[in-house]
């Protein structure tokens, strides 16, 4: 569903909301260890959700990347998504084809619109501090 830059880019906010709480900053090699991903794919990854102001990066001896307690709630799954993959995951066909829509609607077309538009509340509902206080009290993981 998700490119699998999108996945790496919402496990890294997720981790850094986690350990933000905590009141840590995390390096590059540290969440790209702890998300299961290459160190340079994160690195790029994390580019594009400090350019997209989703985290933010300190740079020093005691640098790394953060995230605002206040922002986690503000921030939620819809902002990464749109930073990484853009819209395309609220357009284009279920089954891939390029002339799928209402006038010309593929054999999921009703279906998969119904979905999407639940995919697209989830993630302009869920924030990144519900999912890094889920992470916090063991409810959840981010390795497999």
């Amino acid at each position: 569903m998700f490119s699998k830059a999108c996945e790496y880019g919402i496990r890294s906010a997720v981790y850094i909301a986690l350990q933000s709480l905590e009141g840590r900053r995390v390096s590059v090699g540290e969440i790209a260890e702890e998300i299961d991903s290459p160190v340079a794919f994160t690195a790029k990854i994390l580019q594009q959700l400090t350019r997209n102001n989703i985290v933010r990066s300190v740079k020093g001896p005691h640098g790394g990347f953060e995230i605002e307690r206040e922002d986690m709630d503000t921030v939620k799954l819809n902002m990464i998504v749109k930073a990484i993959d853009g819209d395309k995951i609220y357009m284009g066909c279920g089954l891939g084809l390029k002339e799928c829509n209402e006038h010309k609607p593929c054999p999921l077309h009703d279906r998969f619109l119904d979905i999407r538009n639940n995919l697209s509340t989830m993630l302009r509902t869920t924030s990144l501090y519900e999912l890094a206080v889920g992470l916090e009290k063991g409810l959840t993981y981010l390795k497999r």
